[in-house]
């Protein structure tokens, strides 16, 4: 289903914008991949992730990203609220999102064949803008999607 590398598949010239989904998409928040957690069931786990940091303080805001045609929206609803965000999220947000890849792997086998393709290479996310989930523009971020995936790829696979 998906290629087995990335390269060159995603690039822009003066004359055309090539795209292909990239080999390693699954490991995005954003890609279409399902996820079954605490009860319910979230078109992707950027809808998990944005649903989980309202859910106790403000219902009404979670009900609002669950139904969000796309994670693009989820994640802009969280931004326009981002003042009723609970006291407390960034300590818990990395294990949040552990939980939700977790899950999401466990019920994608389209996400483990990924895992398993990336061998024991790092996992980074390449992000030009976010450098704690990612490497951020100056490539020395904490990526913390890339080590959450590593970490779930060695009790997936390496115990």
């Amino acid at each position: 289903m998906y290629p087995t590398s990335s390269e060159g598949l995603n690039k822009e010239t003066s004359d055309a914008v090539y795209f292909f989904t990239p080999a390693f998409h699954p490991f995005d928040s954003f890609s279409a991949h399902r996820v079954k957690i605490w009860e319910l069931e979230f078109p992707t786990a950027e809808h998990a992730f944005q649903w989980k940091k309202f859910s106790v303080v403000r219902p009404d805001i979670s009900a609002l990203i669950l139904e969000a045609s796309n994670p693009e929206a989820a994640k802009q609803i969280s931004i326009d609220y981002k003042q009723d965000m609970p006291e407390g999220w960034h300590k818990e947000k990395v294990a949040v999102m552990e939980e939700i890849f977790t899950a999401k792997a466990e019920q994608n086998l389209d996400v483990q064949e990924a895992l398993k393709r990336s061998g024991n290479r790092q996992i980074i996310e390449n992000s030009p803008v976010d450098s704690f989930w990612g490497i951020g523009p100056n490539g020395d971020g904490q990526n913390m999607v890339g080590k959450l995936w590593m970490k779930i790829r060695d009790k997936l696979f390496n115990n």
